[in-house]
């Protein structure tokens, strides 16, 4: 099935997607890696409501042109480096979705089945598609670095992405690999 939201998003439709549907999201989308779910999970000043947006995994490149920020490319980065953060992440702000590449583990999983989120996939090499996608609106915690600020986005149909992970505990990522694990054990090749 294919979904196009608007953000923030209610659990009874977060229930209705799947492991393997396509969204495409409209409204706020902030990024956060490592040190923004660090630093927001400690209880710092909280420059948005992170229950109202999406979260996004990335680092975008940005370039300040006078006193505007324009982005360049916004290209999602590797999720697994949040799995640490993000139970808590979820748990404390109620995001309803995540975006990144590469999947994510066990924990997260738990989190979206008991809080009611999602994962999803963005293409890894897409990064200006995304840029064209993300209009910026706004960027905190500059003091963490380029890539690891705040940087806030409006979103207009921003996608295609892949739930990976539903708010059933479904987790397309870890499903695939473990029948690859299978296959490869099948053929004698582990």
């Amino acid at each position: 099935m294919e979904y196009r939201l608007s953000l923030p998003v209610d659990d009874e439709k977060i229930l209705k997607i799947k492991a393997g549907d396509i969204i495409y999201l409209n409204g706020k989308v902030a990024t956060l890696r490592d040190e923004g779910h660090k630093r927001a999970i400690e209880g710092r000043e909280q420059p948005i409501n992170f229950s109202e947006v999406a979260i996004y995994h990335c680092g975008p490149i940005v370039k300040k042109e006078g006193n505007e920020w324009r982005i360049i490319a916004a290209g999602p980065t590797t999720s697994m480096r949040m799995e640490m953060f993000e139970y808590d992440f979820i748990k404390k702000f109620n995001t309803k979705i995540i975006i990144g590449k590469g999947g994510m583990g066990k924990k997260t999983a738990e989190a979206c089945k008991k809080f009611k989120a999602l994962y999803a996939a963005f293409t890894g090499g897409a990064a200006v598609l995304a840029a064209k996608l993300l209009h910026l609106k706004d960027v905190f915690w500059l003091d963490l670095g380029m890539p690891e600020a705040l940087w806030l986005f409006e979103a207009e149909q921003f996608g295609p992405l892949v739930v990976t992970i539903d708010a059933h505990g479904n987790n397309l990522t870890e499903d695939i690999k473990n029948l690859a694990e299978r296959k490869a054990k099948e053929k004698g090749l582990v």
